[in-house]
């Protein structure tokens, strides 16, 4: 990245800014250098559909050169970002021409399509609350840890509107799902964002738990 800073041009961009729109297609490569970018699509009736969050590393863009495309897709930033923009030719100097970072493009790229197979898997054979914990699992894998003066866990920058969107699901079913997880100790919420506190604890309710009170699954918290 710091080769790629003092060769190419750096973006930054405020949260909220349209960064990729399919009504003006450009023949650009995005790389997230920080921050955070979430890909989604507008139904016919105008309602999102989130696709992906993206941290730094993550490519976006339109780069036939390496199989990216965005199709219908939008960019949008969800916090402050600073972006490195690649043309064609930058791909090419830049980044194919060296093995390593090539083999990280394909590995990533490979990673995005995983993702959305599960997250497809999720949709059929889950449940709205595993649905929701799966995802925030996923995401805190790549989210920075909270401050100092708060409990210590993966932030992650989501509004409930946007994690409804990214599950399939209704604002909400969204929020009343998180005062649930919240109510459990496994995370905590505040404005425009959520921290994970216990991420096993997570991850059991995504395999295993409803979040019903009376669940035969709920995962057993210590001295149970």
């Amino acid at each position: 990245m710091a080769d790629l800073a003092a060769r190419a041009p750096m973006r930054t961009a405020a949260a909220g800014t349209l960064l990729w729109s399919p009504h003006e297609p450009h023949n650009v490569l995005f790389i997230v250098k920080a921050g955070s970018v979430r890909i989604y699509r507008l139904s016919p009736e105008g309602r999102r559909l989130t696709l992906a969050v993206l941290g730094p590393g993550a490519l976006f863009g339109e780069m036939e050169l390496i199989g990216q495309r965005m199709g219908e897709g939008f960019a949008e930033a969800l916090e402050p970002s600073v972006l490195c923009l690649m043309s064609e030719h930058d791909v090419r100097t830049m980044l194919l021409s060296d093995t390593r970072i090539a083999t990280r493009i394909i590995t990533g790229l490979g990673r995005r399509l995983a993702e959305v197979e599960q997250r497809l898997a999720d949709t059929v054979l889950k449940t709205a609350p595993q649905r929701v914990a799966a995802v925030l699992c996923r995401l805190a894998t790549a989210a920075p840890e909270s401050g100092l003066f708060a409990p210590r866990g993966f932030h992650i920058r989501l509004t409930h509107e946007q994690l409804a969107e990214l599950v399939g699901t209704t604002r909400e079913t969204a929020t009343k799902l998180l005062g649930e997880l919240r109510e459990a100790g496994l995370i905590r919420l505040h404005r425009g964002g959520i921290v994970v506190l216990d991420l096993e604890g997570l991850r059991a309710v995504a395999e295993h738990w409803d979040l019903g009170l009376g669940s035969p699954h709920r995962p057993a918290r210590a001295g149970e």
